[in-house]
């Protein structure tokens, strides 16, 4: 594993977040803590940091870090839709929400996990490995239109059809154990000079697969009312996203808190006297700097959204 974590978009979260000294924050996607840190500084020790992840790698590494933090401290290790709920019930109220989704560097650079194309590993993928569900299980037991529409849906993949097919023909002779032997299937079902390539041909798969294991989208859904919620008034909440599937749901349940009048267009004056919950503190998903990419190149695809929870009208 590697020990150094770069967090990204740290500045830009910072400042549109603007953490004030003695507030509550809730990191929901702890990962290597690099932005726990920079938060925790700036609400000092009369602030509160309450950490979630359900990577036993990530608690080891709160366990480093909490020792150092000029704050208050709590983790939870739980997927972030159950911590978010048990802070619901118990009435925590917090002045920041934050989720950095997808997958941490801890993970990426655990070979062993799977969750890498460029390494040897087991076909594993899970984020909670006491979590039932692996990569290897879903490769070797879904039928073939079923794993389609899996690579299609979650990885936007244009060789689904292609690729669920060669899986198919390879288990039936052999089931499939270690990420290598899947990009050798990847790389057989795929045209070698396709137009529509993008990166590595593993690429889409392996995000699909991670996010099914997961249930990343689902949780993300989730989460993100419950995170809304938690806030009190004045509150801040953003969300760091690495690609369309997780960037779409955030902009539009933010878009919506937005909204004023949601009467019909044809009506010529507002009936609904439905009034905003948020102002978007990002008309625009902010993208990391060409600095920031050349210096950390997992940064390349990040987005960050925020916004600011309104009083309730009287």
């Amino acid at each position: 594993m590697t020990q150094t974590h770069i967090p990204v978009l740290a500045g830009e979260l910072i400042e549109l977040l603007d953490p004030q000294p003695g507030e509550v924050a809730v990191d929901c996607t702890l990962g290597g803590g690099g932005h726990a840190r920079l938060v925790a500084e700036r609400i000092g020790p009369a602030g509160t940091l309450i950490a979630i992840d359900r990577d036993p790698a990530a608690e080891e590494r709160f366990a480093e870090l909490s020792a150092e933090l000029p704050c208050q401290v709590r983790f939870i290790r739980a997927d972030f839709v159950t911590a978010l709920e048990q802070l619901h019930e118990e009435r925590v109220a917090a002045d920041l929400v934050y989720l950095d989704l997808g997958m941490s560097s801890l993970q990426v650079d655990t070979w062993e996990r799977g969750f890498s194309y460029a390494y040897d590993a087991p076909l594993d993928m899970r984020m909670d490995p006491d979590q039932p569900t692996t990569a290897q299980e879903i490769v070797n037991t879904w039928d073939e239109r079923r794993l389609a529409r899996l690579l299609r849906e979650y990885g936007e993949e244009r060789y689904a059809s292609q690729i669920a097919r060669a899986i198919g023909r390879r288990r039936r002779r052999q089931e499939l154990a270690t990420t290598h032997e899947l990009v050798e299937v990847i790389k057989s079902a795929v045209p070698i000079h396709s137009p529509f390539a993008s990166g590595h041909p593993a690429r889409r798969t392996f995000q699909a697969l991670r996010i099914a294991v997961n249930d990343e989208l689902i949780q993300l859904a989730a989460a993100l009312p419950l995170a809304w919620t938690l806030l009190v008034p004045g509150g801040r909440f953003a969300a760091i996203a690495f690609h369309s599937l997780e960037d779409r749901p955030v902009k539009r349940f933010l878009a919506a808190r937005a909204r004023g009048c949601i009467c019909p267009p044809e009506l010529p004056v507002c009936v609904c006297g439905h009034q905003p919950e948020a102002e978007l503190l990002t008309r625009r998903a902010v993208a990391p700097t060409p600095g920031e990419v050349a210096a950390n190149p997992r940064s390349r695809s990040a987005h960050l959204r925020a916004a600011r929870k309104l009083e309730p009208p009287a």
